[in-house]
């Protein structure tokens, strides 16, 4: 219970930092919004300029203060306002001799106030009473100065209850007024040592941070620290809320005039009529609520707030269904925003003119969809390929990969056939048209993919041509990806050239040509490079067929399994499948079990003895195929000098080569032998440089 009741107060502590720290947004954007006259003289000029530089330093300095400082800083803000709030209803009270039909009639047509007078005084004096204790409150004010604080607010509603002379009922407001100024300002002045020292802490915590962390750390802190993206996604949410119920009760205004010029209608089923929108209403309406929603920097921002919790929440949403745990797959929500945001800058989204601002932003959608798309491709693809690898049969875990991956295959022909249907060509329409066929294209490599493996866990034969066909299908895909990116890259200088040249647009470009171009280029050669490689360093090593593998009596230490029909002998005479010594040459250019050198260009190693992966031995391919018996030292003399403690040769001559002829598992080194191989080279000096040089390749 009272772990649920601290949880629900530091939510009700976010909740309220970010609501304190919305104003400081809505300031700086209609700061930034608002018309400048450069027409009004050098003095004027200046004035503005550093009201707004002003405006902006202060709202700035409030939205980056700690939450502690901030709730101070709200304390006496509102405490202010209650103050202000007091003296001018007590100024306009005293003003007007017949107070309450001033106060009559409000916008909205009903009556506020009572007309009656000693009520209007007593429901005055009421609010009044509330205004003095919540300014005394706020402040934290001691008993004699809070009594007095309430008697000054309450003194000009008792001289207009004995009906003073109006001079004399506006000289009391006004003395009243400064007395609650001049505690007003005291008060301040004694809290400003605290401001002092809090923006002190603020500067000396940041410098420390950027000097130990650096810019980046800082900044991301901060963003955290604020609540950067919950207060610019309520800021946008508040911002068209309000702009939404102003068009609606225009709209309505509107309609009740024409009614009232029409002579009006006694039909109540029509009144009601009325209060609905029609379907041409409604888009108006819309359509302005998304043009104001983007017509500066801050609300794209909060537009990319809204844009980043909707694809959260969906990116969250396809995880669970799939049966996904990836973290990295949950950055949907960071990825589209960003994605969004430049493109409204690139496009220049928040200068265009309003017709034009939604058509622009109708397109950056349509982009930021194919986008998300791709990116949900790439969240099912390990999945589909995790479950065909593992050889999972149920069909309950199949399904909905593969309903997402058909959707994903159907989606972008739907909205390609749309967009061609209600559009004629042009560059916009062609880059999203490439990439939708892009898409399908990876949903078409994937679920061929997926059918190779899944076919191969059905079969009982091992399928030594399967890592070359998915090669194959991966390498078609990755060159046709590639081909789209060269063309995407022509369409995007055309467009800069001939359409909308910009420096954003100019570095995307560049940023496209390195890394989906550059980059992928140089993978997709350094993969090829490395199949190639590894296939001719499995064309010179040897191979065992038939008697020799039953002489051998062992399994490939890769995998597992047993030898069906042949195997291939490393120059460390350890023995794999030709399909898992490979894969592993893919990797790295060591063997599995000793970590000696794999490829080594030397005939005379076609002669040697070689052992199984459990230290026995057979003979090698000459001596099995031919009738004459191995020369003397190259297999009995070597099975003889196995079998003497140590490893240790006998009186006979031993070759170099054969030196080591045991597993590694079976070889006993001294610390002095073990830091030479073959008399010269350290086996840890060239274990770290081969593993070096298979990661750099």
């Amino acid at each position: 219970m009272a772990a649920s009741e601290t949880r629900l107060g530091q939510q009700a502590l976010a909740v309220l930092d970010v609501a304190l720290r919305v104003p400081c947004i809505f300031i700086i954007d209609a700061i930034f919004n608002s018309y400048y006259d450069p027409g009004s003289g050098w003095a004027g000029a200046v004035g503005k300029v550093l009201v707004r530089v002003l405006g902006v330093l202060i709202s700035s300095t409030v939205l980056l203060l700690s939450q502690k400082a901030l709730f101070k800083f709200y304390t006496l803000f509102f405490a202010v306002l209650l103050g202000m709030a007091a003296v001018l209803i007590n100024y306009y009270a005293t003003s007007h001799i017949d107070f309450y039909s001033t106060y009559y009639k409000a916008a909205l047509g009903f009556r506020l106030l009572p007309r009656n007078g000693p009520t209007l005084w007593l429901g005055m004096a009421a609010v009044q009473l509330v205004f003095g204790v919540g300014y005394v409150f706020l402040l934290n004010l001691q008993s004699v100065f809070a009594a007095l604080v309430v008697l000054d607010i309450m003194i000009p509603l008792w001289g207009l209850m004995i009906d003073l002379p109006a001079d004399v009922r506006q000289l009391v407001a006004v003395f009243s007024g400064l007395a609650l100024a001049l505690n007003t300002a005291v008060c301040l002045t004694l809290r400003l040592k605290w401001f002092y020292y809090s923006c002190r802490y603020v500067y000396l915590l940041v410098r420390h941070m950027y000097r130990i962390y650096g810019l980046q750390l800082l900044l991301e802190d901060t963003w955290k620290r604020i609540r950067f993206p919950d207060v610019l996604r309520v800021f946008w949410l508040t911002r068209v809320t309000a702009q939404a119920l102003i068009l609606v009760y225009v709209v309505q205004a509107v309609r009740r005039e024409s009614g009232d010029a029409t002579g009006g209608t006694t039909d109540r089923s029509a009144d009601s009529q009325g209060y609905l929108l029609s379907w041409d209403v409604f888009w108006d309406l819309t359509s302005n609520l998304i043009i104001s929603g983007c017509d500066s920097t801050l609300t794209v921002l909060g537009m990319s707030a809204v844009i980043s919790s909707v694809a959260h929440y969906l990116g969250l949403c396809i995880l669970a269904f799939i049966g996904s745990t990836e973290e990295e797959d949950k950055r949907l929500g960071f990825v589209a925003p960003v994605l969004f945001f430049i493109l409204a800058l690139q496009t220049g989204l928040s200068s265009l003119d309003p017709e034009e601002r939604l058509v622009r932003l109708s397109r950056n959608m349509c982009l930021l969809l194919t986008a998300i798309l791709h990116f949900i491709h790439g969240m099912t693809d390990p999945v589909l390929m995790s479950l065909s690898a593992s050889h999972v049969s149920s069909f309950r875990r199949h399904f909905p990969v593969l309903l997402v991956s058909m959707a994903l295959f159907v989606l972008p022909v739907v909205l390609s056939y749309a967009l061609w249907h209600h559009y004629a060509l042009n560059t916009w329409l062609f880059a999203v048209t490439a990439f939708c066929v892009e898409l399908c294209l990876k949903v078409v490599v994937s679920l061929t993919v997926y059918g190779l493996f899944m076919a191969d866990g059905f079969s009982n034969v091992l399928w030594e041509k399967l890592d070359d066909y998915v090669y194959y299908v991966r390498s078609t895909g990755n060159i046709i990806e590639f081909l789209f990116g060269v063309i995407m890259f022509g369409n995007g200088a055309y467009t800069m050239m001939f359409e909308s040249g910009s420096k954003i647009r100019a570095c995307m470009m560049c940023l496209h040509a390195y890394f989906n171009i550059y980059l992928q280029a140089k993978n997709g050669w350094k993969t090829f490079i490395n199949r190639r490689t590894a296939v001719k360093k499995m064309n010179s090593l040897p191979e065992v067929r038939d008697e020799q593998l039953r002489d051998i009596e062992d399994v490939c230490a890769i995998c597992y399994q047993e030898f069906a029909s042949s195997a291939r002998i490393t120059p460390c005479h350890h023995y794999f499948h030709a399909l898992c010594l490979r894969k592993w040459l893919y990797i790295q250019d060591t063997c599995p079990m000793c970590h000696q050198r794999v490829y080594v260009e030397d005939e005379s190693r076609d002669r040697t003895a070689f052992s199984n992966n459990n230290g026995g031995y057979a003979a090698p391919p000459e001596a099995a195929d031919g009738d004459d018996p191995p020369p003397p030292g190259d297999y009995r003399h070597g099975q003889r000098d196995a079998e003497l403690p140590g490893g240790a040769q006998g009186a006979g001559e031993a070759e170099p080569d054969n030196e080591l002829l045991e597993d590694n598992d079976s070889i006993e080194y001294d610390e002095d032998e073990w830091g030479t191989q073959n008399g010269s080279t350290p086996i840890e000096e060239d274990y770290i440089n081969d593993d070096t040089d298979s990661t750099d390749d």
